[in-house]
Formats: structure tokens, C-alpha cells, sequence
């Protein structure tokens, strides 16, 4: 019997928002592991049998070894790519699968913060149009695997085999970039836009994103199983 989808989940205020709501509606069971929470005291996650692990997005860096569940976590990454179980990392989750593929991870040259434009280079995988961006970190596009889309600052989506990577938050709805918008307000800041703007872009993308976020699960899904 297959074990249901596995997700690492970093912050409570950074859960698995529109890919939950897209799992349920296509009968995919999720099962959320949280490393801030009571479900990391009873050991770490086991990656085998699952149809596919999300790694979410996170505020620590991916290059940052000082991080006392990286390591941890990057040993459940290495045993789902020993047993090859698809894996979708998401900004953070899409760095630190980056890293685990032999890419690498830095500060970016500028973070990037709200509803932005990305260029995709495969439209039938990441739909082309504005997505919800939160990064100050940027990945290496790993060796041998393919860009699948980009922005001004750094690469944004990579594929390997059924293993997917994205510097953009698909999963992200209007509320949850707002509590980040209200609760990092420094990050805003930083990259030079305000609450008001990023508050004023969710309402006019943030439904269109998700479409593109439906589109973008379905192509890993069908990956997964080609």
C-alpha cells in the first residue's frame, strides 16, 4: 500500500497552502512533517514508499550548515534520490534539492519579494506569468539538469528525471504572503517594495497564479509516474 506524499514543512507560517488544496482534489493524501514541531521529536522522516517528497520553503539558508536540521534533512533528500522518490523542492526546498544534485547555493544578487514576472523556458512545466517571490538566496542550476525558467536574479525552476526545483512559491495564497509581508516587514523592505504593494499584487495575480501553480503540480505529478 503506498504510503501517503511526504512534506517537510520548516515554519508554521510557511505550510503547503495551494499544493494542500491541489493534493486533496486529486485524492493525493499528504503527510506534513514538521521540523519546528512535536512531529520532529519522534525521529526523522522516512522518504520510502511515498509517491513524492515537497520540501517547502524556509528562512534559514540551504548553504548555511549551522542550521541544526539541514543535515538532517539533507539526509532524508539523499535517501528519496537513492530510492528514486520524486521530489518538488519550493525556494528554500527547491535550494537545498540543488545542492543535493551537486549545484550550489548563494546570496542572490538582490533578494526578490512579491508578485513577480518569470520567464519561463517550458511552459507546459511552469507556466509563463507572475508567481509569489520571497528569496534572498539563489541556486546553481545542478549538472545535467534542465532550466526550466528564470528571472533577472537568478535561475527559478530546474528539472532532473521526476525531480523538480523552484526558487518562486507556487503554493503560496494571498493570506500566507501577507502574514510574511506583516511579519518580516525587513525583507520587504529590503527589497524595495512595501506591504501595501505586495498586498496590492495578490489581489490582482494571486488568482491567475494559481492556476499556473495547478498546472505547474500536475506536470511533476505526471513526471512522476512517466
Amino acid at each position: 500500500m503506498t504510503r501517503p506524499a511526504l512534506v517537510l514543512e520548516h515554519e508554521a507560517d510557511a505550510p503547503a497552502g495551494i499544493l494542500a488544496e491541489w493534493a486533496a482534489e486529486r485524492g493525493i493524501e499528504l503527510e506534513v512533517f514538521a521540523w519546528h514541531g512535536a512531529s520532529a521529536d519522534g525521529g526523522d522522516p522516512d522518504p520510502s514508499g511515498r509517491p513524492f517528497l515537497v520540501v517547502l520553503g524556509s528562512e534559514a539558508s540551504a548553504f548555511d550548515d549551522a542550521v541544526p536540521w539541514l543535515a538532517r534533512e539533507r539526509a532524508v533528500i539523499d535517501r528519496a534520490l537513492d530510492l528514486g522518490v520524486p521530489i518538488l523542492g519550493i525556494c528554500f526546498g527547491g535550494q537545498h534539492l540543488a545542492r543535493a544534485l551537486g549545484g550550489t547555493v548563494t546570496r542572490a544578487t538582490r533578494p526578490e519579494v512579491g508578485w513577480l514576472e518569470v520567464e519561463s523556458l517550458d511552459d507546459a512545466v511552469v507556466p509563463p506569468g507572475r508567481y509569489l517571490q520571497w528569496h534572498r538566496d539563489a541556486f546553481t542550476v545542478p549538472p545535467d539538469a534542465e532550466l526550466l525558467a528564470r528571472s533577472p536574479v537568478s535561475p527559478q525552476a530546474f528539472r532532473t528525471g521526476p525531480h523538480l526545483g523552484v526558487q518562486f512559491h507556487p503554493e503560496v495564497t494571498p493570506a500566507i504572503a501577507m502574514s510574511w509581508a506583516t511579519g518580516y516587514p525587513e525583507s520587504v523592505d529590503n527589497a524595495g517594495t512595501t506591504v501595501a504593494e505586495v498586498e496590492a499584487q495578490g489581489d490582482a495575480h494571486a488568482a491567475d497564479a494559481r492556476l499556473r501553480a495547478y498546472a505547474l503540480f500536475d506536470a511533476f505529478l505526471g513526471a512522476t509516474s512517466g
